[in-house]
């Protein structure tokens, strides 16, 4: 029989969902740092969002042990009981005793899945999701594919990046159908205290709608912050609210793939029935490797959140006392969120305008060898997000980097 041959162009069309799934903008720079780095160029990367430490000894042991003793089976969609047992614990342990049954737990494959899965179930066609600005990227996206509307709110620094509660009952109308919260976020690492979600709460409480609360570096938090989930602050609101939480940056997990929600019955019920066709449990080794972490010794956990708090003052107090540079003190997560926007339209040595933060981007790549990522792919044009979870002596020489390249713009 002859091999079927198919044309280079073929007419049948791709889903038109995927048609407000947008590129990033900063696909370019990220390319170009990669050619960098292949041509043996020394690139210093302050734009990946992970831990530079290695899961912990403990954790992988945990791992090795659950393969040799056979854990590779299916396990339940929403994870073995042992884990949602120890994410109960857990989350109680950080906000304020408030403790979730088995029933109201969804594991899934990372704090992305989870969010992905809420999408699906929470969200219909026209429906609005109060998103604030900066956000992670993958917030707007998602409520799009769910074909629902991303109502973005643009908070200041005046402000620490945290929406107001004059900001949220502006953006609350008819189709409101969820407010989505991150706390420290991804990518200013603002975070709320308890009086500002107590205000949050207030207005929340006149509204109908769900919130959903990204918690997922609610444990890198530095200086003494009072970390509190709007969960223990408005109790409540316990039936509205949606907690995303997971053991990726809290315990250098990224890879590994772990994460969950935490709320109502109904609501995991369906996200584990979506789950149930699309991944079915996540993976079974993970499972075992996030209960080692949740349960296991907290000290390198704690060592690695005071690497961070000691990296942050380096590389904000760098960062802002660089001439057109201004950078805030964030309270948690592991990035610094700079205000470039002095620098857009200022001139290269040869002579090229820098017109927005992604040509800043691409020409501090290529002059400093220092890799950041735009504001832009945040919603947060004309500044930069620099990840400090890399070695101290590495942001030393980065600032360094920088500061000679920003002195030679006019």
């Amino acid at each position: 029989m002859p091999a079927v041959v198919f044309p280079e162009c073929m007419s049948i069309s791709l889903s038109e969902r995927m048609n407000v799934v947008k590129p990033s903008a900063t696909v370019a720079v990220s390319q170009r740092a990669a050619e960098l780095r292949a041509q043996g160029v020394d690139v210093l990367s302050f734009s990946v969002g992970e831990p530079d430490f290695d899961t912990p000894a403990h954790i992988r042991t945990a791992a090795k042990a659950a393969m040799d003793a056979g854990c590779g089976k299916y396990t339940s969609v929403r994870g073995i009981p042992e884990l949602l047992d120890a994410i109960s614990a857990d989350s109680a342990r950080q906000r304020g005793g408030l403790k979730h049954e088995r029933s109201e737990i969804v594991v899934s494959v990372g704090a992305k899945h989870t969010l992905f899965n809420l999408s699906m179930v929470l969200f219909n066609p026209g429906d609005e999701v109060i998103i604030p600005a900066p956000y992670w990227v993958s917030y707007p996206a998602q409520v799009r594919i769910a074909e629902a509307n991303p109502v973005v709110v643009q908070t200041t620094a005046d402000d620490g990046y945290r929406i107001t509660p004059a900001q949220l009952r502006d953006s609350v109308n008819e189709k409101t159908k969820a407010l989505v919260l991150c706390s420290p976020s991804n990518p200013t690492g603002s975070a709320y205290s308890p009086d500002h979600l107590r205000a949050l709460a207030g207005e929340i409480a006149k509204g109908d709608y769900w919130v959903v609360v990204d918690e997922i570096y609610a444990q890198l938090v530095y200086g003494g912050f009072d970390q509190r989930s709007l969960l223990e602050v408005a109790p409540e609101l316990r039936e509205r609210i949606i907690v995303v939480d997971g053991v990726s940056k809290t315990y250098a997990m990224t890879g590994w793939r772990i994460g969950w929600m935490l709320g109502p019955k109904h609501v995991a019920k369906a996200c584990e029935k979506l789950q149930g066709q699309s991944t079915t449990n996540p993976t079974a080794v993970a499972q075992h490797a996030a209960l080692a972490a949740l349960t296991g010794d907290r000290a390198p956990i704690e060592s690695m959140r005071v690497a961070f708090e000691e990296r942050r003052s380096v590389m904000v107090q760098g960062l802002d006392s660089i001439a057109g540079i201004r950078c805030r003190m964030p309270e948690g997560a592991f990035y610094a969120f700079a205000d470039v926007s002095k620098l857009i339209g200022t001139r290269t040595p040869g002579g090229s305008t820098l017109e927005n933060d992604v040509a800043l981007a691409t020409h501090l790549l290529d002059s400093a060898r220092c890799a950041t990522v735009p504001g832009s792919a945040f919603g947060a044009p004309g500044h930069l997000r620099l990840s400090y979870a890399a070695a101290t002596s590495t942001i030393e020489e980065g600032l360094r980097r920088l500061r000679k390249a920003v002195s030679e713009l006019s």
